[in-house]
Parts: structure tokens; C-alpha cells; sequence
């Protein structure tokens, strides 16, 4: 696992800071999973502000944090990009597992009353 990834070992959440095209940033705390290869992968919707901020401009920063998003460690920089197909299914097959059974009733009421497209985001160190 590469150098900075050992900061999210055994952590439910992690601070993705994006940046809007006036250079402000942006944290929201998120869900994460970690596959074996060192890539972090976050969900979202396709229209959320996180990921049009990335569709942007991939450079962001990570830092693991509680659910209200208080940071617990480092800063860490990083590059994000939206997946699609195997690489979308892998992160949110590790997702599910991680976050399982609640990540799984969510996916139960996105698929009963959700009109939001789902996006995958990859974040490498």
C-alpha cells in the first residue's frame, strides 16, 4: 500500500477537499474503500458539486475525519477522476462491503425512489 494510505486504515470517513474554479476549497466528508492497489474510491452523484469540481479539475486533497467532517489527520495531496464500468463496479463492490447492510438500504431507496445518476470517483495518491 503506498506511503499515505495507512492514514485511513480502520477509518469510516475521509475529507475530500476539491477546489472550485476560483481556487476556494471545498471539504465534504465522505465514505470511503480502499482497493488493494492504493486507490480510494467515493461515490456520489452525478450532479453533486464534488463532482463537477473534479470533472474540472482532478487535483484534490484527502485527510481522514469523523462524519461531521472535524479532521483526525494529515493532509494528503491527491489526483481524483470519475470511473465508469469494471473500475465503477470494483469501488462500489468495496464499498458495499465495507458500509454493508446501511450502504445496501440506501442502494435499496436510490433504486425505489432516486432519480440521481451515480458517479464513481478515483482518487491515487
Amino acid at each position: 500500500m503506498p506511503d499515505g494510505m495507512t492514514a485511513f486504515d480502520g477509518k469510516k470517513y475521509l475529507s475530500l477537499e476539491t477546489f472550485r474554479q476560483s481556487g476556494k476549497a471545498v471539504r465534504t466528508p465522505v465514505w470511503f474503500a480502499v482497493a488493494d492497489a492504493g486507490t480510494l474510491y467515493v461515490y456520489t452523484t452525478a450532479e453533486s458539486g464534488k463532482a463537477k469540481r473534479i470533472r474540472r479539475n482532478g487535483t484534490v486533497r484527502i485527510a481522514p475525519c469523523d462524519a461531521r467532517g472535524k479532521i483526525i489527520g494529515d493532509w494528503i495531496d491527491a489526483r481524483a477522476a470519475l470511473v465508469t464500468g469494471q473500475e465503477f463496479d470494483r469501488g462500489m463492490g468495496l464499498l458495499n462491503r465495507k458500509y454493508w447492510p446501511l450502504k445496501r438500504l440506501m442502494d435499496l431507496g436510490v433504486r425505489l425512489f432516486g432519480r440521481h445518476q451515480r458517479v464513481m470517483i478515483a482518487i491515487s495518491l
